[in-house]
């Protein structure tokens, strides 16, 4: 066997052991909603899809900062931005123009429900989800499979959003053979979405309601959906984002329940607000990150590829637990990775 091969070998061995693993979350990033083209676009292509539906004259503004050298729609924004207390309207109007773009588009949904049936049929009494997508495929998906999820969001018509929703356990009782018994229902899916939802709306003083996916803001509502720009640090300190944030905090650094390994797919690990919360969860020895992603930058592949409790995937290069080895065909795809999650 070449030293390529048994590289790879041990790879898929390691990753197939970890992902089998007890108290494994995820971390779902652009890339497994983008599925190979037929899904969202990424950040890369994303502001010429929306730019059309971007009013004047902010269009123009967002794109004389584009074509003066800046890296990407976020960094335009950054730059757009003069850091007062009444911001300006670029960042919303991107929101806006990100949702209806994504309202156009119908993606294929069948490997998010391989993906949910295969979490559900986890030992577990829950699995949590930390997703950064706006999208609703994971929550379609368990829809469609008749799969129990939680969001943090109750209610019928309009539900309401109580994060110690995510604190429940469902038990089911039963007769015993003296006295009545209940067992705990297991398999369900705990979906935080970290930087908000199409359907989830601000309607005033923090009054966040979940109006389904499809709906268009009400007036003088605005969307939960954090831009992509610097000012999603603060956004996450408020309800609804605080709660979610102080759950994926407390899952992978505080306690009083921990996971021992994180798996992030389609993430490109550039998000600091994110990575300093990892970065804490590698300090402890229980813990263990894969990292499955197309592509990482130079210093990004550079920054994270040396840590001990770490695997990383790419199409280009691979790095398991600090060796350095070669790319993998496929194993980074989210398609392959329902399969053997």
């Amino acid at each position: 066997m070449t030293l390529t091969a048994s590289f790879i070998s041990r790879l898929e061995t390691k990753v197939a052991q970890q992902l089998a693993s007890q108290r494994v979350g995820y971390l779902i990033g652009a890339g497994a909603s983008f599925l190979d083209g037929h899904g969202y676009p990424l950040a890369a292509s994303l502001w010429d899809c929306i730019k059309l539906n971007v009013q004047t004259p902010e269009r123009d503004e967002i794109q004389a900062k584009l074509d003066g050298g800046a890296d990407g729609i976020e960094n335009a924004l950054d730059l757009l931005d003069d850091g007062s207390a009444v911001e300006k309207p670029h960042r919303h109007l991107v929101t806006e123009a990100i949702a209806k773009h994504f309202l156009s588009i119908t993606p294929p949904i069948d490997s998010h429900q391989i993906f949910v049936k295969r979490l559900a049929a986890r030992d577990e009494l829950s699995i949590p989800v930390f997703c950064l997508n706006y999208d609703g495929l994971i929550e379609l998906a368990a829809d469609i499979e008749r799969i129990r999820l939680v969001d943090g969001f109750f209610g019928l018509e309009r539900p309401f959003f109580e994060p110690l929703g995510f604190q429940e356990r469902v038990a089911l009782p039963h007769r015993g053979p003296r006295k009545p018994q209940a067992d705990w229902r297991k398999g369900t899916i705990h979906l935080y979405k970290l930087h908000g939802s199409l359907g989830w709306f601000n309607l005033g003083a923090n009054e966040v309601r979940k109006l389904g996916l499809g709906t268009s803001t009400p007036s003088g509502a605005k969307r939960v959906m954090v831009p992509p720009q610097h000012r999603k640090a603060i956004d996450t300190t408020a309800p609804p984002y605080s709660p979610l944030w102080s759950d994926y905090r407390g899952l992978l650094c505080h306690g009083p329940i921990l996971l021992n390994r994180l798996v992030t797919i389609g993430y490109g690990l550039r998000d600091e607000h994110l990575n300093a919360v990892i970065e804490n969860a590698l300090g402890r020895r229980d813990f263990t990150m894969l990292v499955f992603s197309y592509a990482l930058t130079d210093g990004v592949f550079a920054r994270w590829s040396p840590k001990k409790n770490l695997i990383i995937t790419t199409e280009a290069r691979c790095s398991l637990y600090g060796e350095l080895g070669p790319g993998h065909p496929n194993l980074w795809q989210f398609e392959t990775l329902t399969q053997n999650i």
